[in-house]
C-alpha cells in the first residue's frame, strides 16, 4: 500500500479501447491501492454499447470532464490525481496531460506507441509536453511498441520516466495483474 506521504491523493484509470472499467487490471489496481480514492471510468462510446472509439480528441474532452468530477467529489485537487490506464485510456490521459490538465503523474500499461504492424504511425508527438513522472509497463512481446522502440522515444519526455519490460507478455498482459500491481506500488512509493 503506497504511503499518504506523497504528492498524490487519488487515482484516475481508463480501460483500453476494446474493454470498459471492469478489466481485471483496473480492478486489482482499485482494490490493491484502497483506501486511495481510484475512480475506474468508462468512455461514454462503451456506455453506449459501441465497439470502436471516436476521434482520440473527444476522448480527450471526456478524461479533462471526468477528473474535474472525480476533483470535486472527493475533494482532491487534480494536480494531486495520478492518471492513466490501458492502452487507448493510457494514450488519451497523456494527451489530456500534455495539453494542460494537471496531474501528480501518468501509469501507462501496455501504451500503443504506434498501430500494429504500422511502425511509421506514431503516437509520440505530444511526449515532449509531458512534464509530470511517467510509468510505462509493457511486455517485451507487445505488438504496439518493442523495447527498442520505447527506448527510442521514451527520452522525449520531459518528466521523469520509469520503464517496467514484462518477459514473454504480449500487448493484453494476460496474468500479469500482480506484476503490474507491483511496479505501481513501487513507483507510487518513489514518486
Amino acid at each position: 500500500m503506497p504511503s499518504t506521504t506523497h504528492h498524490y491523493s487519488g487515482v484516475f484509470l481508463t480501460p483500453g479501447s476494446g474493454s470498459n472499467r471492469d478489466h481485471s487490471t483496473l480492478c486489482y489496481l482499485e482494490n490493491l491501492l484502497h483506501p486511495l480514492p481510484v475512480e475506474r471510468f468508462n468512455f461514454q462510446y462503451r456506455e453506449d454499447g459501441k465497439p470502436f472509439p471516436p476521434p482520440v480528441k473527444r476522448l480527450v474532452g471526456e478524461v479533462n470532464e471526468a477528473v474535474v468530477k472525480m476533483s470535486n467529489r472527493e475533494g482532491i485537487d487534480s494536480k494531486k490525481l495520478i492518471l492513466g490506464g490501458r492502452s487507448l485510456g493510457g494514450r488519451v490521459c497523456s494527451m489530456a496531460v500534455a495539453e494542460g490538465l494537471p496531474a501528480a503523474g501518468l501509469i501507462l500499461i501496455c501504451y500503443p506507441l504506434h498501430p500494429v504492424k504500422k511502425p511509421e504511425k506514431l503516437r509520440v508527438k505530444h511526449f515532449p509536453d509531458i512534464k509530470v513522472p511517467c510509468l510505462f509497463i509493457s511486455g517485451d512481446k507487445d505488438e504496439f511498441g518493442t523495447p527498442e522502440e520505447f527506448s527510442q522515444h521514451l527520452p522525449q519526455i520531459s518528466g521523469p520516466v520509469t520503464r517496467v519490460v514484462l518477459e514473454g507478455k504480449r500487448h493484453d498482459l494476460r496474468g500479469a495483474d500482480e506484476d503490474i500491481g507491483e511496479a505501481v506500488s513501487e513507483w507510487l512509493n518513489k514518486i
